[in-house]
């Protein structure tokens, strides 16, 4: 049994920054895909960035590039996303991923391909 668990969200100005968090359970998490989606209110889950089991690829939305760095450490089996330069259009609720079949490649922004998520964790930033 898979299990995402987020953490680090909050209210932040923008200009800020946050750092989350997605703890994984699994015992093959390092051959795993993992990736961020976010859902702002009435809109639909989008694309935030991803990575490659390795860590040696990642892959980020044209709307965070510069901003928002990917990363995980496969020894605890988490994936981070560390959010830099904050601006409201980035408030949304953020959902870890993982496709735990391999590595994505073409697909890896399409969030059908993933089959285990996160319950979300939410991030404000205010004007």
């Amino acid at each position: 049994q898979v299990q995402l668990v987020e953490s680090g969200g909050g209210l932040v100005q923008a200009g800020g920054s946050l750092r989350l968090s997605c703890a994984a359970s699994g015992r093959t998490f390092s051959s795993w895909t993992m990736g961020w989606f976010r859902q702002a209110p009435g809109k639909e889950r989008e694309f935030v960035a991803a990575i490659s089991w390795s860590g040696g690829r990642t892959y980020y939305a044209d709307s965070v590039k510069g901003r928002f760095t990917i990363s995980r450490d496969n020894a605890k089996n988490t994936v981070y996303l560390q959010m830099n330069s904050l601006k409201p259009e980035d408030t949304a609720v953020y959902y870890c991923a993982a496709y735990t079949y391999g590595t994505l490649y073409n697909y890896i922004q399409d969030l059908k391909k993933y089959n285990y998520w996160g319950q979300g964790t939410q991030v404000t930033v205010s004007s």
